[in-house]
C-alpha cells in the first residue's frame, strides 16, 4: 500500500509541466562543484555551485537532475557525468601513516577513476558531438598521478576530499549532464545493461523487471548521511533466499525496477521539502495528497503545527497564501469555539491524503505509521483534536492552539537528559489525532507523572487531560469544560476546586512570602488518597483565614464548595482512580484561574 501510493504521487509529478521530478534512469542529487573543461578535455576551472541553505546560516550543495547514481555498498562503482574526487579526478584524502595501507588507499583512488574513464569510453565511444568528444578527450588526457598538484585544483583540495559531488561543464556552452545527445547514449546503455528477472510486481501487478536493490532513502532524521533503505536484502545472510528464491536478491519480494525507482524518488523529494515533512522525536512524518498542488502540502504543515504561522517572516520558501490564510481562518474559529463549517473552496475534499512516519533502524528504515484518509477527513480530525485541547487560557500572552511537539514536550521532565518525547508516544499521539481514535494511555499516564513530581499545573497540562478524558471516557462529560462548571457536583472535580481554594486562603494569609505552600506539600497526596489530606488542610485553613485581610471571601468560597460535597452524607473518598486524579487537577485549574480572574476585577 505505501509503495504503491508513492508511485501513484510520483507518476501525478511526472505529468505535471511544473514539477522537476526526474524520469526512470534520473535522480535528484546535491552537487557542489562542477569541472570547467574545454572541448580538448583541458581543465580550465573549478566553478562552486553550493547555495545559501534555506535558514541562510551556511551553504549547501544546489539540486540537480543526473543520471541514476549506482547504490554503492562495498566495491567500486563509477556513476556517469557525477561522482567524487575519487572518480572525477582521480584525487582523494590519504593519511594513512602505514605505507602497506598507504599504498593500497592510493591504489584504489586510481581504480575509481578508472572504473569512472571506462564507463565514459563505453558509454560515449559511437557518440558524435562536441560533448561527448571533449569528456572523452579529458578522461584520457588526465594525468591522476599529478593530479593534486594541477594549478586548477590548488584552494579546492581539501574541500574536493570532503566526498562532495562533482559535475563537468563544457566551457561556454553548458553542463555535459545536461546535453540531449548524450543523455539518449545513457539511455541507450541503461537499458542494454539491465540483465534482470521478469516477475509479478507487488506494486502493479504486472510482470516486469524486478530491482535488485532499492535506492537509499535521505533525509530521515538519526539515519545515516548517506540514507538508508526502505525495502532491502541483505546478501550476507540467506534472508533473501526465501521461498525458493535462490541466488537473487530481491526476488522475494518483486517491486519492479520502474516502482522502486518511483517510489524512492518521490519520496527523497519530498524529504529534501520542508513543505512535506516534520520531526516528531526521532520520527520524520512525510505528508502528501494525490495532487501536484503544493497547496495541499502547505496547508498540512500549518495546520498539524500552527507555531509556523507565527514564524512567516523568518521562512526561506514561498509559502501558498491561499492555505495560510485558510489556516488562520480555520485555527481562529477553533480557537472561539465557533464550528468550522464550509471551511474551502480552494480544494478538493475528497483527494486522497497520506501520513507516512519513517524513523531510523540500523542500515534500514523502520515504518512507525502510515495513515490514508480524504483531505476533508483529515482536516476534520485535527480540528477535532484542537477542539478537544481547548480550555481557558492561564495567562493572556498563551497560545490558544499549541503544536504537537510542545504537548509531547509536557511528557518530559525538565532536569532529564533526554529533550525528546519517546518517539513511539509521538507516533500513537499522532495516529490519534489523524484517525479520530482515543489518544494513547501513555501519553495520559505521562502527563499525571510530570505533575505528581512538579506540583505544576499549566495550561498546557490541564489541555491535555482534558483532550484525553473527553476521547478516553465517558463518566466526566459535565467537567471536560473550557472553563469553570461551578454547577458540578463531581466529587473529584469539586475536590480540585476545593485545593485551590484553600491554596489562595494560605498565600493571602502570607501576602505572597510563603516559600512553600500547601500544593508543593500535599497535592500528590490529596489528588490521590482525599480522605487522608482534606481534613488537615480545612483545619489549617481556618488559620490561614483568621490571618488574611479578606478571609471572608475565601471562607464563603470554601462553605459553598463543602455544601457541593456534602460530605455529612457523602464522606470524602479514601481514593481516586486515576482519571478522577484527571478530573481533580482540572476542578483545581478551572477554579485557579477563575478566582484571579475575581481577584482582578
Amino acid at each position: 500500500m505505501i509503495l504503491q501510493s508513492l508511485v501513484k504521487y510520483y507518476e501525478i509529478l511526472a505529468e505535471d509541466e511544473n514539477s522537476d521530478i526526474p524520469r526512470l534512469g534520473y535522480c535528484i542529487t546535491g552537487v557542489s562543484y562542477a569541472l570547467n573543461i574545454s572541448k580538448d578535455g583541458e581543465l580550465l576551472g573549478i566553478i562552486p555551485l553550493k547555495i545559501p541553505s534555506e535558514d541562510g546560516k551556511k551553504l549547501v550543495p544546489q539540486r540537480m537532475i543526473v543520471p541514476e547514481q549506482e547504490k554503492k555498498t562495498s566495491g567500486i562503482k563509477a556513476n556517469f557525468l557525477c561522482g567524487n574526487a575519487s572518480y572525477t579526478l582521480g584525487i582523494g584524502k590519504v593519511d594513512e601513516k602505514d605505507e602497506a595501507k598507504r599504498k593500497k588507499k592510493q591504489d584504489r583512488i586510481k581504480e575509481c577513476f578508472k572504473a569512472f574513464k571506462e564507463l565514459h569510453i563505453q558509454i560515449l565511444k559511437d557518440v558524435d558531438c562536441i560533448e561527448a568528444n571533449a569528456i572523452l578527450n579529458f578522461v584520457n588526457r588526465w594525468n591522476v598521478d599529478n593530479a593534486e598538484n594541477n594549478s586548477v585544483l590548488k584552494g579546492y583540495i581539501e574541500e574536493l576530499y570532503d566526498n562532495v559531488n562533482i559535475v563537468f561543464r563544457l566551457d561556454g556552452v553548458g553542463y555535459f549532464h545536461q546535453n540531449k545527445t548524450i543523455l539518449k547514449a545513457w539511455e541507450k546503455y541503461k537499458i542494454k545493461s539491465e540483465n534482470l528477472i521478469r516477475m509479478q510486481c507487488l506494486d502493479c501487478g504486472e510482470y516486469a523487471n524486478v530491482a535488485r536493490l532499492h535506492q537509499n532513502i535521505k533525509g530521515v532524521r538519526g539515519a545515516k548521511s548517506v540514507g538508508a533503505a526502505l525495502v532491502s536484502f541483505d546478501k550476507e545472510s540467506s534472508a533473501y533466499e526465501s521461498y525458493g528464491r535462490e541466488k537473487q536478491q530481491g526476488l522475494n519480494a518483486p517491486v519492479s525496477e520502474y516502482a522502486a525507482f518511483a517510489y524512492t524518488t518521490v519520496l527523497n523529494s519530498m524529504l529534501t521539502d520542508k513543505a512535506y515533512k516534520q520531526y516528531l522525536g526521532d520520527t520524520t512524518v512525510v505528508f502528501w495528497a494525490e495532487s501536484p498542488k503544493r497547496y495541499y502540502q502547505d496547508f498540512v504543515s500549518m495546520f498539524i503545527d500552527p507555531d509556523v504561522l507565527r514564524d512567516s517572516d523568518n521562512l526561506k520558501y514561498e509559502r501558498d497564501k491561499g492555505a495560510e490564510e485558510e489556516v488562520k481562518a480555520i485555527l481562529k474559529k477553533i480557537s472561539s469555539g465557533d464550528n468550522i463549517g464550509d471551511y474551502s473552496n480552494g480544494f478538493d475534499q475528497n483527494v486522497k491524503f497520506y501520513v507516512l512516519g519513517l524513523a531510523p533502524n540500523a542500515a534500514r528504515l523502520s515504518v512507525r505509521f502510515f495513515i490514508e484518509d480524504s483531505f476533508g477527513d483529515f482536516i476534520k480530525k485535527v480540528a477535532m483534536h484542537y477542539e478537544d485541547l481547548r480550555i481557558e487560557k492561564q495567562f493572556q500572552d498563551e497560545q490558544n492552539l499549541f503544536s504537537l511537539w510542545r504537548l509531547l514536550n509536557e511528557t518530559v521532565s525538565p532536569k532529564s537528559n533526554e529533550k525528546a518525547a519517546s518517539p513511539i508516544l509521538a507516533g500513537a499521539v499522532l495516529r490519534a489525532i489523524l484517525t479520530g481514535s482515543p489518544y494513547p494511555a501513555a501519553l495520559f499516564n505521562a502527563i499525571m507523572l510530570r505533575i505528581r513530581a512538579e506540583h505544576n499545573i499549566n495550561h498546557h497540562k490541564a489541555a491535555i487531560i482534558k483532550a484525553y478524558l473527553i476521547r478516553n471516557s465517558n463518566k466526566f462529560k459535565e467537567v471536560l469544560t473550557v472553563s469553570l462548571n461551578d454547577q458540578s457536583n463531581n466529587r473529584a472535580y469539586v475536590l480540585g476546586r476545593l485545593f485551590a481554594v484553600l491554596e489562595k486562603a494560605q498565600q493571602d494569609s502570607s501576602e505572597g512570602q510563603i516559600k512553600a505552600t500547601i500544593r508543593d506539600k500535599y497535592f500528590t497526596s490529596a489528588c490521590a488518597t482525599p480522605a487522608s489530606v482534606f481534613p488537615i488542610l480545612l483545619r489549617l485553613s481556618q488559620h490561614h483565614i483568621s490571618k488574611a485581610e479578606y478571609g471572608k471571601f475565601n471562607d464563603d468560597k470554601i462553605s459553598a464548595i463543602l455544601n457541593l460535597l456534602d460530605i455529612e452524607r457523602n464522606p470524602i473518598p479514601a481514593h481516586l482512580s486515576l482519571e478522577e486524579q484527571g478530573v481533580f487537577v482540572l476542578g483545581y485549574y478551572h477554579q485557579k484561574n477563575a478566582l484571579y480572574k475575581k481577584n482582578e476585577n
